[in-house]
């Protein structure tokens, strides 16, 4: 115990003289988890459209005001051609062009039916989608509501209609940041836990000391142990950190106890800092292994179902989120947050993340070499 006390020691002493661990540690989490959350919108709103309208009428005029009054679109011009509205779209001044034909009235009166045209810039493929669709709604309920003003009562009164009510479960205000912040969250503890675990022992090869600790009878799981420890306490100030801003800024409290998310969160750190490790000891250079974490951040974050579904993911994407870590924690971070979920709820991804925490660890000590 004093050869692991005296290692915590000098681990403690190098890392409160680096200012710039310091600043990863303290002020690095409170930006992001200030910033981030108010940048990772899933909202689409302000969508410009551009409207070609050719008739002029009074069905055409009540159309626009209802698609302006959604809250949805900004009006960026009403044009005579479809040409000219192009031309809002080529400068990127419009996003969608809706042209409505003349006659329209006329052929909704008469006809009972007419047509208009939904041009959609698709350049950026969320926004046109998201737009298109919600385009689509306002125009069923406007068509709805034009069909409703020509029912004649009591003739049409045996047609039956059917009234939707939604309720919204764990979120109800659809706020997108309850959902984001806890993920994000999840990515900033990987990210000091990995890097930070990373660049320790070739941080002590590039200087040297790894030479002299070398030719010392520490063991190597002694040695690994003195690497793991002070970066998972401080990974769990990261932590506390984050649920601290989550609170004072976002009003989020977790649902769930409070107890299991400290539970998992430190049982995921062991094994995150055990890749961090692992990459130091196969790295020869702080440079190879900032590049070899960062790639491995990237795959991680953009695969673990941060900003995408899984399920939406074609199936060998879903197959590499099983041997990623990050997507069990946003899983379980969220359930516990959002849900309140209950240690039954998670006992499944505690048990992946124990296997990867024992596989990554013990790898980190086979891969160690000492050379006296």
């Amino acid at each position: 115990m004093n050869i692991l006390r005296y290692l915590l020691e000098k681990e403690f002493r190098q890392i409160f003289r680096d200012p710039s661990i310091l600043r990863m540690i303290f002020i690095m989490p409170i930006i992001q988890l200030i910033i981030l959350p108010q940048a990772a919108n899933y909202e689409v709103k302000n969508v410009k459209i551009a409207i070609v309208d050719h008739d002029h009428s009074t069905y055409s005029t009540s159309m626009i005001y209802k698609i302006t009054a959604s809250g949805y679109f900004i009006l960026t011009g009403i044009n005579d051609s479809h040409l000219d509205a192009m031309e809002l779209v080529e400068r990127d001044h419009a996003d969608i062009i809706l042209e409505i034909p003349a006659h329209f009235e006329k052929d909704l009166v008469k006809e009972s039916e007419t047509e208009v045209l939904m041009s959609v810039n698709a350049i950026n493929g969320m926004r046109a989608n998201l737009g298109a669709s919600y385009l689509s709604v306002i125009l069923r309920d406007y068509n709805q509501d034009v069909r409703l003003k020509w029912v004649q009562l009591p003739r049409f009164d045996e047609v039956k209609r059917l009234n939707i009510t939604s309720t919204n479960w764990y979120n109800p205000h659809m706020n997108y940041k309850l959902f984001m912040v806890p993920g994000i969250l999840v990515i900033l503890l990987t990210m000091v836990g990995a890097f930070l675990a990373a660049l320790n022992i070739v941080k002590e090869k590039e200087i040297g000391t790894i030479e002299q600790i070398n030719v010392t009878p520490i063991k190597k799981y002694h040695f690994i142990l003195g690497k793991l420890i002070p970066f998972w306490m401080m990974g769990m100030f990261v932590l506390s950190l984050g649920l601290l801003v989550a609170r004072v800024f976002y009003g989020i409290v977790p649902l769930g106890n409070i107890g299991l998310l400290y539970l998992f969160s430190g049982c995921y750190l062991i094994a995150v800092l055990g890749l961090g490790l692992l990459i130091s000891t196969i790295s020869q250079t702080q440079q190879q292994a900032m590049l070899l974490a960062f790639f491995l951040m990237m795959i991680f974050i953009m695969m673990s179902g941060l900003y995408t579904s899984i399920d939406s993911m074609p199936y060998w994407a879903q197959v590499v989120t099983w041997f990623n870590p990050v997507s069990y924690f946003i899983e379980v971070v969220r359930m516990i947050v959002l849900k309140g979920s209950t240690f039954r709820d998670i006992q499944f991804n505690l048990g992946i993340i124990l296997i990867f925490a024992i596989v990554l660890n013990s790898w980190a000590v086979f891969s160690y070499k000492k050379r006296n």
